[in-house]
């Protein structure tokens, strides 16, 4: 049963919002899909004028695949995940495309920050605690995981030893 983090108890320690990349904005988006509908009623008006109306008529659940997959690629651009460390656990909060969310949190005690490398692509991010797994940052590449890995890991290591400031330790006058 997972613990759970009373809001506002202590501050973070690390905090990351993770995005799925999108490189149009929904302006961009809706121009490509006019584009996309425009040159592709261009040629089917081409084939049918030239008679090979069969073509023609294909084209148009063609046109609608396309358009469908474009909104499938803008309906999951909405998700996101965040991950908060605080002392006394990481909380992930999952949003989906539909707008629900889903939160886990695991305890800091026994936390480890693993890439998994297995299976020659994008490696895994995971957040491994006594007997429980969570992947985080599905939707980054490579390198952003890499670069997620070792902020989250200097996090966790600054929160597990503190450096403590004694100015009655400090060398004097």
């Amino acid at each position: 049963m997972p613990t759970s983090i009373s809001p506002g108890a202590e501050a973070s320690h690390f905090e990351a919002l993770i995005v799925p990349h999108r490189s149009l904005s929904a302006r961009g988006m809706r121009l490509l899909a006019l584009s996309l509908v425009g040159l592709s009623g261009l040629v089917a008006l081409r084939f049918w004028l030239l008679g090979a109306w069969p073509v023609a008529l294909i084209s148009g659940p063609e046109i609608g695949l396309a358009l469908f997959l474009l909104h499938l690629n803008v309906r999951r651009g909405r998700a996101s995940e965040i991950v908060v460390l605080q002392p006394d656990g990481v909380r992930i909060t999952r949003t989906s495309p539909s707008g629900q969310r889903q939160e886990r949190v695991l305890p800091t005690a026994w936390l480890a920050v693993e890439l998994d490398e297995a299976g020659g692509g994008v490696p895994r991010l995971l957040l491994r605690t006594r007997g429980r797994t969570e992947e985080i940052a599905a939707a980054l590449g490579e390198t952003e995981k890499r670069d997620l890995a070792t902020a989250l890991g200097e996090a966790l290591h600054r929160l597990r030893n503190p450096v403590f400031d004694n100015p009655q330790l400090r060398d004097g006058p």
